[in-house]
């Protein structure tokens, strides 16, 4: 059985990389990894339909946000602070070792309260783009974790 054909049962270690800041102090908790959208029915309803309004599906799909909790260094703010709002290229790396590669940035970085007896941790989203740094449109890459090894 290839890698490809086996599911995966945890989670964990689903981790999210930058371009811009690959050695970003940030220690991921939880990854939601992004997801993909039709972005709803074109009603293709007339005047000439007799007992059901129709749909079609749209044409264009939207690849949708990640977000993900992470505890992390304070030095990671500086790193941070330059980079939400720049268009990079973001890896997600799965356990198996499969990844999604695709163009987006840091829109959100929030970080939670400090609690005494808690780890500090933040909410961060970023927000796909579907195009490079020339405008270009580009879907996401995906690579089979047999590639990556």
């Amino acid at each position: 059985m290839s890698a490809n054909q086996v599911r995966m049962d945890d989670g964990f270690a689903t981790i999210i990389t930058f371009a811009n800041i690959p050695s970003v102090r940030i220690f991921e908790k939880e990854v939601t990894p992004p997801g993909i959208q039709a972005g709803g029915a074109v009603d293709t309803t007339t005047m000439r339909n007799t007992t059901w309004r129709t749909q079609s599906p749209k044409r264009l799909k939207t690849l949708t946000p990640v977000t993900t909790t992470v505890a992390y260094a304070t030095e990671a703010y500086s790193q941070i602070f330059a980079v939400v709002g720049v268009l990079q290229e973001i890896t997600v790396t799965f356990p198996d070792h499969s990844t999604i590669k695709f163009w987006g940035w840091i829109d959100e970085f929030t970080p939670a309260s400090n609690t005494e007896g808690e780890q500090p941790t933040a909410s961060m989203t970023i927000q796909p783009s579907n195009h490079d740094l020339d405008g270009v449109e580009s879907a996401p890459v995906y690579t089979d974790p047999a590639e990556t090894t």
